[in-house]
């Protein structure tokens, strides 16, 4: 630490873990399957989900025998998003990191908050989309916040009739997700409508907009992913690997990474002017207010 955060002290951590297996991790036929596995909260993310999850499709990037990456959900939702309110939220926590950045810990105001996502968040997204083996998405339920950025580094979305997709955010005065492809995914007016408003999209909607490749019934979810899969493990693992870093290539081109890079930077604008505000980090919201809030407008 610096001198000017000389008397800080390390924020304590209080995080009680309901499970020592928060991903599921198997291969069968060339296609390895990741499965987050926190059902009873809705599978949302806290650190020791994220650093699972990057193990995980570590061992599937360096599996030669594996082809694809299917990951999904285990329980009736895909992912609530990040992890702001069960017993297991592990902000305070140190992890073995992934990336070039310092511990977050013990770093003073803004600097904390900065350091953790830049690893936990937008830099392990950006870690998987680089993955050289295509991963398909299967969504059902809700995908929400943190839920897209898992589904968007992926490259095929497979949904069920049943799922949506949300970024509820704006309600914390935050500019969306840190992994913000929002524009990129949709159209910018849908975009717009999509965060401004903060409703829920349909699968079929978002079928249509382009974000999600196929839709169908919850029941064939599961084979219809997997037939999928199986078909592309068919292909050969450079071919895969070429293909998809062209069209990744493609979307970076068109200013992918460069609008993350700008909205990440806001993003913790926002963060920094609600706690010099006092409202906190997340605005002067918990899990149980946003939960409120959305249960409320869905049945407006």
């Amino acid at each position: 630490m610096d001198d000017a955060a000389s008397e800080f002290v390390t924020r304590e951590d209080k995080a009680v873990y309901e499970t020592d297996q928060p991903v599921l991790y198997s291969v069968d036929n060339g296609i390895a399957t990741v499965t987050m596995n926190r059902p009873t909260f809705n599978n949302v993310q806290n650190s020791q989900m994220t650093y699972a999850l990057d193990a995980a499709l570590r061992k599937a990037t360096d599996d030669d025998s594996v082809k694809v990456i299917v990951l999904r959900g285990e329980g009736r939702h895909f992912s609530a998003g990040h992890d702001i309110g069960t017993p297991g939220r592990d902000i305070n926590k140190s992890f073995d990191r992934a990336h070039l950045w310092w511990d977050h810990t013990n770093k003073p105001g803004g600097e904390q908050l900065f350091a953790r996502e830049q690893e936990v968040y937008l830099g392990m997204c950006r870690r998987w989309r680089d993955i050289p083996k295509p991963m398909i998405a299967m969504v059902q339920g809700a995908c929400v916040a943190g839920g897209l950025m898992l589904a968007w580094v992926c490259d095929l979305i497979v949904a069920s009739d049943d799922a949506f997709f949300q970024d509820p955010v704006v309600r914390m005065g935050i500019p969306g997700v840190e992994y913000f492809a929002h524009a990129h995914e949709l159209h910018p007016r849908i975009a717009k409508e999509f965060l401004l408003l903060g409703e829920r999209m349909p699968a079929d909607r978002a079928y249509q907009m382009g974000m999600v490749n196929r839709v169908v019934p919850r029941a064939e979810l599961q084979d219809q992913v997997y037939a999928m899969a199986q078909r592309m493990a068919a292909q050969p693992r450079l071919g895969l690997a070429l293909t998809k870093m062209v069209v990744n290539k493609a979307e970076e081109l068109q200013g992918l990474r460069s609008t993350m890079d700008m909205a990440f930077g806001y993003h913790h604008f926002a963060h920094a002017h609600s706690q010099a505000m006092g409202m906190g980090q997340l605005g002067g919201q918990d899990a149980k207010s946003m939960v409120k809030a959305n249960k409320e407008e869905s049945k407006a």
